[in-house]
Protein backbone atom coordinates (compact mmCIF):
# COMPACT_ATOMS: atom_id res chain seq x y z
CA UNK A 1 0.00 0.00 0.00
CA UNK A 2 1.48 3.06 -1.60
CA UNK A 3 0.89 6.04 1.21
CA UNK A 4 2.19 9.15 1.50
CA UNK A 5 2.46 12.46 4.32
CA UNK A 6 3.70 15.42 2.67
CA UNK A 7 5.49 17.38 5.31
CA UNK A 8 4.41 21.44 5.22
CA UNK A 9 5.01 24.72 6.85
CA UNK A 10 6.49 28.86 6.43
CA UNK A 11 10.18 28.58 5.31
CA UNK A 12 12.72 27.89 7.44
CA UNK A 13 10.43 26.19 9.98
CA UNK A 14 12.50 23.14 9.92
CA UNK A 15 10.79 20.80 7.17
CA UNK A 16 13.85 19.77 5.37
CA UNK A 17 15.79 19.29 8.47
CA UNK A 18 13.57 16.96 9.49
CA UNK A 19 12.78 15.28 6.42
CA UNK A 20 17.02 14.77 5.90
CA UNK A 21 16.83 12.87 9.62
CA UNK A 22 13.61 10.94 9.22
CA UNK A 23 15.25 9.41 5.20
CA UNK A 24 18.98 10.36 5.91
CA UNK A 25 19.12 12.30 2.66
CA UNK A 26 20.59 15.03 2.05
CA UNK A 27 18.09 17.93 0.85
CA UNK A 28 18.99 21.92 1.08
CA UNK A 29 17.84 22.88 4.01
CA UNK A 30 19.29 26.83 4.29
CA UNK A 31 19.09 29.89 6.05
CA UNK A 32 16.60 31.25 3.28
CA UNK A 33 12.87 30.92 2.54
CA UNK A 34 12.07 28.85 -1.03
CA UNK A 35 15.57 26.65 -1.15
CA UNK A 36 13.21 23.37 -1.94
CA UNK A 37 11.10 23.80 -4.91
CA UNK A 38 10.81 20.38 -6.26
CA UNK A 39 9.48 18.10 -3.63
CA UNK A 40 12.02 15.77 -2.72
CA UNK A 41 10.59 11.80 -1.32
CA UNK A 42 11.76 9.48 0.91
CA UNK A 43 10.68 6.04 1.89
CA UNK A 44 10.99 5.07 5.64
CA UNK A 45 10.52 2.63 8.12
CA UNK A 46 7.55 2.65 10.29
CA UNK A 47 9.23 1.29 13.75
CA UNK A 48 7.21 -1.09 15.77
CA UNK A 49 8.92 -3.53 18.33
CA UNK A 50 5.94 -6.22 17.62
CA UNK A 51 7.88 -6.80 14.65
CA UNK A 52 11.06 -7.68 16.56
CA UNK A 53 9.78 -9.97 18.84
CA UNK A 54 7.85 -11.78 16.54
CA UNK A 55 10.73 -12.03 14.64
CA UNK A 56 12.62 -13.88 17.50
CA UNK A 57 10.23 -16.22 18.33
CA UNK A 58 9.93 -17.57 14.83
CA UNK A 59 13.42 -17.09 14.07
CA UNK A 60 13.14 -15.59 10.38
CA UNK A 61 15.81 -14.81 8.31
CA UNK A 62 13.92 -12.06 6.34
CA UNK A 63 12.06 -9.17 8.01
CA UNK A 64 10.00 -6.81 5.98
CA UNK A 65 8.89 -4.00 8.07
CA UNK A 66 5.65 -1.85 6.50
CA UNK A 67 6.51 1.71 5.11
CA UNK A 68 5.56 5.05 4.64
CA UNK A 69 6.77 7.74 2.31
CA UNK A 70 7.60 11.03 3.24
CA UNK A 71 7.63 14.38 1.00
CA UNK A 72 8.84 17.37 1.31
CA UNK A 73 7.29 20.34 0.29
CA UNK A 74 8.77 23.50 -0.10
CA UNK A 75 7.74 26.44 2.37
CA UNK A 76 4.22 28.33 2.02
CA UNK A 77 3.61 31.80 2.37
CA UNK A 78 0.81 34.67 2.84
CA UNK A 79 -1.18 34.53 -1.01
CA UNK A 80 0.42 31.48 -2.07
CA UNK A 81 -2.86 30.98 -2.83
CA UNK A 82 -3.15 33.78 -5.33
CA UNK A 83 0.66 31.94 -6.48
CA UNK A 84 2.80 33.79 -4.46
CA UNK A 85 6.01 32.30 -3.70
CA UNK A 86 5.57 29.45 -6.30
CA UNK A 87 2.43 28.81 -4.25
CA UNK A 88 -0.05 27.56 -6.63
CA UNK A 89 2.71 24.75 -7.60
CA UNK A 90 3.90 24.01 -4.33
CA UNK A 91 0.05 23.60 -3.54
CA UNK A 92 -0.15 21.40 -6.04
CA UNK A 93 2.46 19.23 -4.84
CA UNK A 94 0.59 18.68 -1.27
CA UNK A 95 -2.85 17.44 -3.24
CA UNK A 96 -0.65 14.92 -4.26
CA UNK A 97 0.14 13.15 -0.67
CA UNK A 98 -2.54 11.30 1.31
CA UNK A 99 -1.88 13.35 4.90
CA UNK A 100 -0.01 16.00 5.68
CA UNK A 101 2.79 16.74 8.68
CA UNK A 102 2.63 20.63 9.47
CA UNK A 103 5.95 21.54 10.41
CA UNK A 104 5.20 24.70 13.18
CA UNK A 105 8.86 27.09 13.92
CA UNK A 106 9.36 27.13 18.13
CA UNK A 107 12.59 27.15 18.10
CA UNK A 108 14.95 30.13 18.07
CA UNK A 109 17.89 30.80 16.29
CA UNK A 110 19.35 34.38 14.95
CA UNK A 111 21.12 32.47 12.48
CA UNK A 112 17.92 31.12 10.47
CA UNK A 113 15.20 34.12 9.94
CA UNK A 114 11.95 33.90 9.98
CA UNK A 115 10.04 34.91 7.15
CA UNK A 116 7.95 37.08 8.88
CA UNK A 117 10.51 38.72 11.23
CA UNK A 118 8.78 37.03 14.80
CA UNK A 119 8.03 33.55 16.34
CA UNK A 120 4.16 33.09 16.66
CA UNK A 121 3.24 29.55 16.50
CA UNK A 122 -0.56 30.08 16.23
CA UNK A 123 0.01 32.98 14.08
CA UNK A 124 1.98 30.91 11.90
CA UNK A 125 -0.33 28.04 12.03
CA UNK A 126 -3.38 30.45 10.92
CA UNK A 127 -1.35 31.50 7.69
CA UNK A 128 -0.86 28.14 6.50
CA UNK A 129 -4.29 26.46 7.15
CA UNK A 130 -5.67 30.28 5.38
CA UNK A 131 -3.70 29.46 2.44
CA UNK A 132 -5.02 25.91 2.59
CA UNK A 133 -8.57 27.13 3.13
CA UNK A 134 -8.39 29.48 0.28
CA UNK A 135 -7.13 27.09 -2.38
CA UNK A 136 -9.54 24.86 -1.77
CA UNK A 137 -12.41 27.34 -1.66
CA UNK A 138 -11.41 28.24 -5.26
CA UNK A 139 -11.51 24.81 -6.42
CA UNK A 140 -14.66 24.23 -4.66
CA UNK A 141 -16.48 27.42 -6.24
CA UNK A 142 -15.02 26.22 -9.80
CA UNK A 143 -16.48 22.75 -9.41
CA UNK A 144 -19.82 23.97 -8.11
CA UNK A 145 -19.92 26.19 -10.96
CA UNK A 146 -19.47 23.04 -13.12
CA UNK A 147 -22.32 21.19 -11.67
CA UNK A 148 -24.50 23.94 -11.89
CA UNK A 149 -24.64 23.93 -15.27
CA UNK A 150 -25.03 19.97 -15.57
CA UNK A 151 -28.10 20.15 -13.08
CA UNK A 152 -30.47 20.57 -16.03
CA UNK A 153 -30.74 17.17 -16.32
CA UNK A 154 -31.81 16.83 -13.50
CA UNK A 155 -29.80 13.62 -12.40
CA UNK A 156 -30.11 13.07 -8.88
CA UNK A 157 -26.34 12.66 -8.44
CA UNK A 158 -25.80 15.90 -9.84
CA UNK A 159 -28.09 17.33 -7.64
CA UNK A 160 -26.43 15.43 -4.78
CA UNK A 161 -23.21 17.07 -5.56
CA UNK A 162 -24.70 20.55 -5.45
CA UNK A 163 -25.57 20.32 -1.83
CA UNK A 164 -22.32 18.63 -0.52
CA UNK A 165 -20.47 21.36 -2.28
CA UNK A 166 -22.69 24.05 -1.18
CA UNK A 167 -22.09 22.84 2.85
CA UNK A 168 -18.31 22.55 1.74
CA UNK A 169 -18.51 26.24 0.47
CA UNK A 170 -20.09 27.41 4.06
CA UNK A 171 -17.57 25.41 6.02
CA UNK A 172 -14.59 26.91 4.27
CA UNK A 173 -16.32 30.34 4.32
CA UNK A 174 -16.16 30.19 7.88
CA UNK A 175 -12.43 29.10 8.22
CA UNK A 176 -12.89 25.70 8.93
CA UNK A 177 -11.15 22.79 7.13
CA UNK A 178 -13.26 21.03 4.63
CA UNK A 179 -12.07 17.46 6.89
CA UNK A 180 -15.20 18.27 9.50
CA UNK A 181 -17.78 17.58 6.50
CA UNK A 182 -18.42 14.52 6.18
CA UNK A 183 -20.60 12.69 3.68
CA UNK A 184 -23.05 9.64 4.60
CA UNK A 185 -23.48 7.97 1.32
CA UNK A 186 -20.97 5.62 -0.74
CA UNK A 187 -21.31 8.22 -3.86
CA UNK A 188 -20.94 11.15 -1.63
CA UNK A 189 -18.23 9.87 -0.17
CA UNK A 190 -15.93 8.66 -3.14
CA UNK A 191 -17.03 12.21 -4.96
CA UNK A 192 -15.85 14.33 -1.64
CA UNK A 193 -12.30 12.21 -2.15
CA UNK A 194 -12.09 12.73 -5.79
CA UNK A 195 -12.36 17.07 -5.14
CA UNK A 196 -8.67 16.21 -3.99
CA UNK A 197 -9.49 19.09 -1.66
CA UNK A 198 -6.02 20.37 0.59
CA UNK A 199 -8.12 21.03 3.88
CA UNK A 200 -9.76 17.73 3.76
CA UNK A 201 -6.43 15.31 4.04
CA UNK A 202 -5.79 14.37 7.47
CA UNK A 203 -3.11 16.55 9.62
CA UNK A 204 -1.19 16.45 12.63
CA UNK A 205 1.43 19.39 14.19
CA UNK A 206 5.33 19.03 14.60
CA UNK A 207 6.24 21.28 17.31
CA UNK A 208 10.07 21.92 16.22
CA UNK A 209 11.64 23.01 19.05
CA UNK A 210 15.10 23.98 20.35
CA UNK A 211 17.97 20.96 22.06
CA UNK A 212 16.53 21.99 25.78
CA UNK A 213 12.63 22.03 24.71
CA UNK A 214 12.23 25.98 26.17
CA UNK A 215 9.90 28.12 24.91
CA UNK A 216 6.57 26.17 26.77
CA UNK A 217 4.66 28.59 25.89
CA UNK A 218 5.22 28.38 22.11
CA UNK A 219 4.86 24.44 22.69
CA UNK A 220 1.87 24.89 24.33
CA UNK A 221 0.15 27.09 21.91
CA UNK A 222 0.97 24.42 18.76
CA UNK A 223 -1.06 21.40 21.41
CA UNK A 224 -3.79 23.76 22.19
CA UNK A 225 -4.53 23.92 18.39
CA UNK A 226 -3.77 20.56 17.93
CA UNK A 227 -6.28 19.41 20.90
CA UNK A 228 -8.87 21.76 19.38
CA UNK A 229 -8.78 20.17 16.00
CA UNK A 230 -8.75 16.64 17.61
CA UNK A 231 -5.57 15.30 15.88
CA UNK A 232 -1.96 14.92 16.85
CA UNK A 233 0.88 17.24 18.11
CA UNK A 234 4.58 15.84 17.93
CA UNK A 235 7.14 17.73 19.80
CA UNK A 236 10.57 17.51 19.11
CA UNK A 237 13.99 18.99 18.05
CA UNK A 238 14.55 18.92 14.41
CA UNK A 239 18.18 20.22 14.86
CA UNK A 240 18.95 17.62 17.55
CA UNK A 241 16.73 14.54 15.64
CA UNK A 242 19.44 15.48 12.62
CA UNK A 243 22.57 14.58 14.42
CA UNK A 244 21.17 11.47 15.84
CA UNK A 245 20.31 10.17 12.41
CA UNK A 246 23.68 10.57 11.12
CA UNK A 247 25.10 8.25 14.50
CA UNK A 248 26.18 4.93 14.18
CA UNK A 249 23.91 2.61 15.02
CA UNK A 250 26.11 1.41 17.80
CA UNK A 251 26.01 4.58 19.44
CA UNK A 252 22.43 6.26 19.29
CA UNK A 253 20.99 4.02 22.24
CA UNK A 254 23.94 5.43 24.48
CA UNK A 255 23.21 8.74 22.78
CA UNK A 256 19.19 8.87 23.19
CA UNK A 257 20.10 7.62 27.20
CA UNK A 258 22.06 10.38 27.48
CA UNK A 259 19.37 13.20 26.64
CA UNK A 260 16.62 10.32 28.91
CA UNK A 261 15.17 9.27 25.94
CA UNK A 262 14.04 5.69 24.81
CA UNK A 263 13.76 6.12 20.79
CA UNK A 264 14.46 9.18 18.45
CA UNK A 265 11.88 11.46 18.56
CA UNK A 266 11.42 11.03 14.78
CA UNK A 267 9.84 7.30 15.43
CA UNK A 268 6.69 9.28 17.24
CA UNK A 269 6.53 11.15 14.14
CA UNK A 270 6.26 8.20 12.08
CA UNK A 271 3.87 6.83 14.21
CA UNK A 272 1.80 9.89 14.24
CA UNK A 273 1.33 10.01 10.65
CA UNK A 274 0.56 6.07 10.53
CA UNK A 275 -1.73 7.10 13.12
CA UNK A 276 -3.47 10.02 11.24
CA UNK A 277 -4.14 7.97 7.91
CA UNK A 278 -6.45 5.27 10.31
CA UNK A 279 -3.66 2.53 9.43
CA UNK A 280 -3.53 -0.72 11.16
CA UNK A 281 -1.02 -3.51 11.03
CA UNK A 282 -1.10 -7.68 10.37
CA UNK A 283 1.84 -9.92 10.18
CA UNK A 284 2.57 -13.14 8.34
CA UNK A 285 4.96 -14.79 10.29
CA UNK A 286 7.46 -18.23 9.48
CA UNK A 287 10.93 -19.57 9.83
CA UNK A 288 11.86 -17.82 6.01
CA UNK A 289 10.03 -14.23 6.67
CA UNK A 290 8.42 -12.18 9.18
CA UNK A 291 6.54 -9.54 7.45
CA UNK A 292 4.53 -6.19 8.46
CA UNK A 293 1.65 -5.25 5.92
CA UNK A 294 -0.61 -2.10 6.32
CA UNK A 295 -4.55 -2.06 5.79
CA UNK A 296 -6.97 0.76 6.75
CA UNK A 297 -9.19 0.35 9.80
CA UNK A 298 -12.20 -1.97 9.02
CA UNK A 299 -10.62 -4.18 6.33
CA UNK A 300 -12.12 -7.22 6.36
CA UNK A 301 -9.98 -10.89 5.55
CA UNK A 302 -10.78 -11.10 1.76
CA UNK A 303 -9.17 -7.67 1.29
CA UNK A 304 -6.28 -7.46 4.06
CA UNK A 305 -5.18 -11.23 2.00
CA UNK A 306 -5.36 -9.30 -1.19
CA UNK A 307 -2.47 -6.76 0.03
CA UNK A 308 -0.13 -9.78 0.26
CA UNK A 309 -1.37 -11.00 -3.57
CA UNK A 310 -4.54 -10.63 -5.34
CA UNK A 311 -5.05 -14.06 -5.51
CA UNK A 312 -5.55 -14.38 -2.18
CA UNK A 313 -8.49 -12.39 -2.31
CA UNK A 314 -9.97 -13.84 -5.68
CA UNK A 315 -9.29 -17.33 -3.86
CA UNK A 316 -9.60 -16.35 -0.37
CA UNK A 317 -11.42 -19.56 1.80
CA UNK A 318 -9.98 -18.39 5.19
CA UNK A 319 -7.86 -16.87 7.43
CA UNK A 320 -6.14 -18.28 10.41
CA UNK A 321 -5.41 -15.73 13.01
CA UNK A 322 -4.10 -15.05 16.45
CA UNK A 323 -3.18 -12.13 17.81
CA UNK A 324 0.45 -10.70 18.97
CA UNK A 325 -0.08 -10.14 22.47
CA UNK A 326 -0.82 -13.87 22.93
CA UNK A 327 2.00 -14.73 21.06
CA UNK A 328 3.81 -12.37 23.56
CA UNK A 329 1.96 -14.14 26.00
CA UNK A 330 2.78 -17.56 25.77
CA UNK A 331 6.18 -17.53 23.80
CA UNK A 332 5.18 -19.74 20.82
CA UNK A 333 2.34 -20.54 17.68
CA UNK A 334 1.91 -24.00 19.40
CA UNK A 335 1.65 -22.50 22.61
CA UNK A 336 -1.21 -20.04 21.56
CA UNK A 337 -2.90 -23.13 19.07
CA UNK A 338 -2.64 -25.07 23.04
CA UNK A 339 -4.39 -22.50 24.85
CA UNK A 340 -7.13 -22.12 22.27
CA UNK A 341 -5.84 -18.94 20.77
CA UNK A 342 -5.48 -19.78 17.50
CA UNK A 343 -9.00 -19.75 15.63
CA UNK A 344 -10.40 -19.83 11.82
CA UNK A 345 -11.75 -16.65 10.61
CA UNK A 346 -13.93 -16.09 7.40
CA UNK A 347 -14.96 -13.29 4.50
CA UNK A 348 -17.14 -11.04 7.38
CA UNK A 349 -13.89 -11.16 9.85
CA UNK A 350 -12.39 -7.39 10.13
CA UNK A 351 -8.28 -7.43 10.74
CA UNK A 352 -7.56 -5.75 13.98
CA UNK A 353 -4.20 -4.28 14.65
CA UNK A 354 -1.66 -6.36 15.82
CA UNK A 355 -3.21 -9.70 13.80
CA UNK A 356 -0.99 -12.74 12.55
CA UNK A 357 -2.50 -14.38 9.86
CA UNK A 358 -2.64 -17.31 7.61
CA UNK A 359 -4.34 -17.34 4.56
CA UNK A 360 -5.54 -20.20 2.99
CA UNK A 361 -7.03 -19.87 -0.68
CA UNK A 362 -7.83 -21.87 -4.25
CA UNK A 363 -7.57 -20.26 -7.41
Amino acid sequence: MALNIGIVGLPNAGKSTIFNALTAQQVPAEAFPFCTIDPSTGIVYVPDPRLDRITSIYKSEKVLPTMVEFVDIAGLVKNASQGEGLGNKFLSHIREVDAIAHVVRCFEDENVTHVYGKIDPREDIEIINTELILADLDAVNKRLEKEKKAAKTNDKQILSNIALLEQLKTTLESGNPARIVHAEKEEDKKFLKELFLLTHKPMLYVANTDEKHSHTERLEAVRKIATEEKTDCVELCGKMEAEISQLPEADKKDFLKDLGMTEPGLNRLIRAGYHILDLVTFFTAGPKECRAWTIHRGTKAPQAAGTIHTDFERGFIRAEIFSFSDLDKLGSENAVKSAGKYRSEGKEYVFQDGDIAFFKFNV
